[in-house]
């Protein structure tokens, strides 16, 4: 039997003896989403190659070509210019599974005056929580109603000339950040927004290397009214969420060595790689040019004996969807791991705590489920047990159970395992070429 044998919607995935070689993964998620979404605000617009492949992003790109925006597509190179757009959707804009794009969306259409247009998603979007950012733009003038007073999708939304002003968010989120500085930048004055911690910031990174005039002090950004954002073109890099997973698995899989080529090294985003070497973790980093005014490296990890740490609720930001994946890596650690303050994992295609704590706990791992996070006695590097688990639908539950699979001591059963086709389509057989 292979590393991963396919069952349908199944995936059994088998220990293996070590991971040996070098490997890209998919272009950065976040990143493959702003670049359309300022793509769509450009007359010139904005070409990137590398672009993400899995199908949130494609759930951008059918959104706003919808919206009347130019968008074309060849392999990873994607092309998004204003085009025609925005003009009233046919029919609702369908997000997916994606809440980047819904939420992005809400921000876009909002601050456009007489635009009409419903956004939906599949059934997890729809119990996802919109509110969020909803009540920031009303706060701002825009129109928007739907379920529950328009804390849940479908979203209608009226566009307006929208106000400017100081927001001050609630909970730290780059997705509401970002909808916030579309709107900014469509709207008619001056908008700062302020989060009580740093969330990623890609959409000012991003801004800046156009030449948008962004300012950054602290905690919060202003953005300045612009008539149209300029176009570029780069390539988009690897994406560490996705690299987490090959990262932990050579961490943790006896006599593996394992290189990710071209990760983004985003300052908001390495929070794993200082997590690992917490942990005591063999971690290289080799910096590259950087892409699209991000930071950019090749990342090295070696099976690595790890210990147990603890996650304030301080550094969650930086590696909130990598949290999964470093819960397996501290079932195999010596001693205990406790990660806090990440309540927000409650909210995501799935209860990613819940999840994990049962996925991880049918594999024979001592973890006990807190509010915002888990509390994990590590095994010191034993394997893990055979077992059945489910993914949820969660494209990182999948992953992050494979990876756990990888260093038990017979074959994990993964059910719905073919979510991971939401970020890393690939993931399957990236596995079977890495195994030694």
């Amino acid at each position: 039997m292979s590393c991963a044998e396919v069952l349908v919607d199944d995936v059994v995935v088998e220990p293996c003896s070590g991971l040996k070689g070098e490997l890209r993964v998919p272009g950065d998620k976040s990143i493959s989403h702003r670049a359309a979404f300022l793509g769509a605000l450009s007359d010139e617009g904005i070409r990137v190659d590398n672009f993400s492949s899995g199908e949130d992003c494609a759930s951008t790109l059918r959104c706003l070509e919808a919206l009347g925006f130019s968008v074309v597509r060849s392999g990873g190179r994607v092309s998004v210019s204003r085009g025609s757009g925005p003009s009233d959707p046919a029919e609702p804009l369908y997000a997916g599974n994606s809440g980047t794009t819904a939420r992005l969306l809400c921000g876009l259409m909002s601050a456009v005056p007489g635009l009409f247009g419903v956004i939906t998603g599949d059934g997890s979007l729809r119990g996802r929580p919109m509110g969020r950012v909803v009540e920031p733009l009303r706060s701002l003038g825009a129109r928007i109603d739907g379920r529950d007073g328009g804390r849940l999708l479908p979203l209608s939304i009226r566009g307006a000339r929208l106000s400017g002003g100081r927001l001050e968010l609630r909970v730290p989120s780059a997705q509401v950040k970002t909808a916030l500085i579309l709107a900014g930048l469509m709207g008619g004055d001056v908008l700062t927004v302020a989060e009580p911690h740093l969330s990623r910031d890609h959409t000012e990174v991003m801004l800046e290397h156009l030449g948008v005039p962004v300012r950054r002090n602290g905690l919060s950004v202003t953005v300045y009214p612009v008539d149209r954002v300029p176009g570029g073109a780069w390539e988009v890099p690897g994406d560490m969420s996705s690299a987490a997973f090959w990262l932990v698995a050579g961490a943790v899989v006896p006599r593996s060595d394992l290189v990710v080529r071209g990760v983004c090294l985003n300052r908001g985003r390495t929070g794993l790689l200082d997590a690992l070497r917490a942990m005591g973790c063999h971690v290289e980093v080799h910096p590259r040019s950087p892409q699209g005014g991000e930071a950019v490296g090749d990342v090295r990890v070696r099976h690595s004996n790890l210990r147990g740490i603890k996650v304030q609720p301080h550094q969650v930001p930086s590696m909130v969807d990598e949290l999964p994946v470093l819960a397996v890596a501290a079932s195999l650690a010596q001693g205990q791991t406790e990660i806090r303050g990440a309540g927000e994992l409650r909210h995501k295609e799935c209860d990613r705590i819940g999840a994990m704590a049962q996925g991880l706990s049918a594999m024979g791992v001592r973890i006990r489920e807190v509010e915002d996070g888990w509390v994990i006695q590590g095994n010191g590097g034993a394997p893990l047990s055979p077992a059945r688990v489910d993914s949820y639908g969660d494209h990182r539950i999948a992953m992050a159970l494979a990876v756990g699979a990888l260093a038990a001591s017979g074959p994990v059963e993964i059910r719905g395992a073919s979510c991971v086709s939401i970020s890393y389509p690939e993931f399957f057989d990236h596995l079977k070429g890495l195994v030694s």
